[in-house]
């Protein structure tokens, strides 16, 4: 670059794990995490300026090269201040008969594990109508032993996008067409004095210049940019300087340099920056903001080191800021709106939903059982009983020819094994675990409810992401809430406190809904509704409805349910999902049944087969009734697997489930529904 004298090199280098600041919510973090839901691909930026406009304020405006700038001050010296909201994302590359979407990285890879770190995770499409959410699709943690050859780390061949569509028409009804750019979809995730999500060095540094707009410039004019396309060698800066003419210095916020993650030493030194090729300037100043898990999902950035940032963008800018200036936030709407579903499907969406958001990892089920009380009709409320596990119980009909229905309510997650001194927890898990989906990812660490005290809101973290890696299992994880062990410690954690990752369930395209969950939350849900439309007193026989704990890793509250009922039940019927090879990443020769055709009945798993009376029967009545019922054959077992050996038959009843044990688990409500028909039906039928 012949104009430019010298590049100065600014690396922030604050630091304050210890910082008693982490240990509570901290503003600037806030802030600054505030900016992850901003969806930027590159050269989709102008798409992200109506919302930043209302955040931003008067001054700003959109340049043909899709850059927003603000001009301060006037006259001599010049000054440019830039920063990049864009970060590595994907374009739809091909839309597949069966209604996937095929994707290309646009922009370099960030991380080596990049494509890796978006598997099962939640995405967003962005199309010329809006956002279509969708998930990535991930191999169904039931079906491990043939995925035991599956151990390198996904590339971007390896990504199919799931939106919930069945077809290539489908998908097109929806918006999404080729070239339409998609992005992680992460909420704004602050914890401690930190702030976590995607290229979030980068996201505090358009914080930082955002903010120091709003300061006034001492002489001269600075001219602050968001710049498009900063994957692309930093391209809308590059072009606006082509065309401005000469400026004294350009101060560029790139990505952040890795300081010192828990328990890994600090990499140091910065990845530099694509310096501009058309700038005519006398100087150019690199500013690296110091961050943790740099490059990665849950990239981490300190509220001093954002604040330190701030102060650098300042001075470049040659800009005063009050002492108590405010952070500029964009201020992104993320709460969940969906248009009302009308009857029995949107009754079910609501309650799924509600359902499937709780935490509940086995051992852990109180909010739970707590939700699955108060959705009792009040007549099964005054007979419901909490046994001394925790299962919830409700008979009803006259003391013959009984059977019972049984859901569990746990749910896959985590509890913590020991405490490192650096703050960091250990893992065990519970349930079969898929351990690639949960790396890189917000984590929360969870306080039960005690007969003395509630449940108090849980603790924020990130489940640590590797440096670096060719393997699609990291081996190990671990979690870090922002805090040593002391304050750990002191903040109420314990051994054996469970985690899970963020939630939040959504709909997708159609009748198709995602969550972290569904198994066994939609199975839970499937009962209440049948049990609402059950009339107790019109009952031949005993029929008993049972809402279980810790049966993923051991089936546990069905057994201590068996132990004291099953010798009375002649038939038990686990309502639990069907793991179904409906998905590009499964064979389909086994257990394929497609979503949105109907209930299952699961005639083979790892712990049972139905006899094929039962099946006959239960075929029949279906077809008598007009319910939709599809047979199949899956892996994993059943809570009723627990009760059986005390003399009754074991029936699976299911939905279709898509990536079990997942983050981002998916089912069709029509299935749903069709279950929940099946149960009233079978609960009435001799």
């Amino acid at each position: 670059m012949p104009h430019a004298r010298f590049i100065i090199w600014a690396a922030l280098t604050t630091t304050s794990v210890g910082n008693a600041q982490s240990m509570g919510s901290d503003p600037i973090a806030a802030a600054v995490a505030a900016w992850t839901p901003v969806l930027a691909p590159p050269g989709s930026e102008p798409e992200a300026y109506p919302v930043l406009a209302r955040a931003l304020g008067t001054g700003w405006s959109v340049d043909r090269f899709g850059n927003m700038v603000k001009r301060v001050g006037s006259g001599s010296p010049r000054r440019v201040v830039a920063c990049g909201l864009d970060f590595p994302s994907y374009v739809v590359s091909q839309v597949t008969d069966d209604g996937y979407l095929r994707v290309r990285r646009t922009g370099g890879p960030s991380h080596p594990l990049w494509d890796q770190f978006h598997e099962a995770q939640r995405i967003a499409v962005m199309t010329r109508t809006g956002r279509v959410p969708g998930v990535v699709a991930v191999a169904n943690g039931h079906f491990a032993q043939q995925h035991r050859a599956d151990t390198v780390a996904m590339t971007m061949d390896d990504l199919w996008i799931d939106i919930g569509a069945s077809s290539a028409a489908e998908v097109s009804r929806a918006g999404v067409s080729l070239l339409d750019p998609l992005s992680i979809d992460r909420p704004a995730w602050s914890y401690g004095g930190y702030a976590s999500g995607p290229a979030m060095g980068a996201r505090a540094g358009c914080a930082a210049v955002a903010t120091a707009a709003t300061g006034r410039v001492g002489a001269g004019e600075t001219i602050f940019v968001i710049s498009a396309q900063r994957s692309y060698s930093w391209l809308g800066l590059s072009q606006m300087l082509a065309q401005l003419g000469r400026v004294r210095t350009v101060a560029m916020v790139v990505d952040g340099t890795d300081g010192a993650s828990p328990g890994r030493g600090g990499r140091g030194g910065g990845r530099g920056a694509a310096i501009p090729r058309g700038a005519s300037t006398d100087s150019i100043r690199i500013i690296t903001p110091r961050v943790r898990h740099a490059r990665s999902l849950v990239e981490t950035i300190h509220a001093n080191d954002a604040k330190a940032l701030l102060a650098q963008v300042a001075e470049a800018g040659a800009v005063t800021l009050a002492p108590d200036a405010a952070w500029v936030t964009p201020g992104v709407d993320t709460a969940r709106t969906l248009s009302r579903r009308g009857g029995l499907t949107g009754e079910i969406e609501r309650q799924w939903m509600e359902l499937t958001d709780l935490p509940g990892v086995a051992g852990h089920e109180g909010p739970v059982r707590e939700a699955v009380l108060a959705a009792l009709p009040a007549w099964a409320r005054s007979r419901a009983v909490v046994d001394s596990i925790g299962n919830i119980v409700v008979a009803m009909g006259p003391d013959r020819d009984s059977v019972a229905f049984v859901a569990h309510t746990d749910e896959v997650g985590f509890e913590v094994a020991s405490v490192l001194p650096d703050g960091r927890v250990t893992l065990r898990s519970r349930g079969g675990v898929v351990l690639p989906s949960w790396e890189g990812t917000p984590a929360y660490l969870h306080f039960d409810a005690t007969s003395s005290s509630r449940a108090r809101a849980p603790l924020r973290g990130i489940f640590v992401p590797r440096d670096s890696g060719r393997t699609r299992s990291p081996g190990t994880l671990t979690a870090w809430f922002g805090m040593d062990s002391t304050q750990l410690l002191a903040s109420g954690a314990w051994i054996g406190a469970s985690l899970t990752s963020y939630k939040r369930a959504d709909r997708l395209v159609g009748t198709r809904l995602t969550g972290r969950g569904s198994d066994d939350r939609t199975g839970t849900t499937a009962l209440l509704f049948a049990l609402r439309r059950l009339n107790p007193d019109s009952l031949t026989h005993k029929v008993i409805f049972v809402w279980t704990v810790q049966e993923e890793g051991g089936l546990n509250g069905a057994r201590y349910f068996g132990d004291r009922h099953g010798r009375n039940l002649r038939r038990v019927y686990s309502v639990d999902t069907f793991v179904s090879s409906d998905t590009p990443l499964e064979s389909p020769h086994f257990a394929f049944l497609p979503l949105g055709m109907g209930a299952v009945l699961r005639g083979l798993d790892n712990g049972s087969l139905v006899p094929r009376a039962e099946r006959d029967r239960i075929v029949s009545l279906a077809r008598a009734r007009g319910i939709p019922l599809q047979v199949g054959t899956t892996f994993g077992s059943t809570d009723g697997s627990a009760i059986q050996p005390w003399g009754p038959v074991n029936i699976g009843l299911s939905w279709p489930g898509r990536y079990s044990h997942g983050p981002a688990e998916v089912l069709d409500l029509r299935d749903v529904e069709a279950l929940v028909r099946l149960v009233v039906e079978l609960s009435k039928a001799p």
